[in-house]
């Protein structure tokens, strides 16, 4: 179960303010249809969280425990560093003549495949050699952070502080990062 719940909370905390939360926000602006982009979300995070998942089981048997441990540690300090300094969102599908499923659906998927997430989800399947539950953790995480950039849509950026919510979860990513890394080389 930890590596669902550890999925799960890093990949709820991460997206918050992530553009991959912003573009949600962006298509529910555009086409004020949340259901179709809420099951294009679950498909493209399902997808990606698996993704991610198998290739951490890959890498299970192949290293050891206490550096498995260092990959999250540096899975978190990069899920904190992109929290801290983000990339910039790059318009996408703004002359898509698709609907809001498929225009969501691949946009997300495209943003979500090299994501943080998606870093942390490996790393966790790595360290615990869970594909199934890292993955599902992950896409619910995910799914969990955009059910409200889908259904309030611009107004999510207006009444919920975006900006500090993603610097201080950063920041959250970063001190978990220090403790694993500290517990991973056996310091304390």
């Amino acid at each position: 179960m930890e590596p669902l719940l550890t999925s799960f909370v890093a990949a709820a905390l991460g997206e918050w303010g992530a553009k991959t939360q912003l573009l949600v926000i962006m298509l529910a602006a555009r086409y004020r249809r949340p259901l179709p982009i809420l099951i294009a979300v679950a498909v493209a995070a399902t997808a990606n969280s698996l993704i991610a998942a198998y290739l951490g089981t890959l890498i299970h048997d192949r290293v050891p425990l206490r550096a498995l441990s260092l990959l999250i540690a540096l899975a978190l300090i990069f899920a904190g560093g992109e929290g801290l300094f983000p990339a910039k969102a790059k318009p996408m599908a703004e002359s898509w003549r698709t609907g809001p499923f498929v225009t969501t659906l691949a946009c997300f998927f495209l943003l979500e495949f090299y994501d943080r997430t998606q870093f942390v989800t490996a790393a966790i399947a790595a360290r615990f050699d869970a594909f199934g539950l890292a993955g599902a953790g992950a896409a619910a995480g995910i799914l969990v952070s955009t059910v409200p950039a889908a259904l309030v849509g611009e107004r999510l950026a207006k009444v919920a502080p975006l900006r500090a919510i993603r610097m201080a979860t950063a920041i959250l990513f970063l001190i978990a990062a220090f403790i694993t890394a500290i517990n991973a080389l056996r310091l304390v």
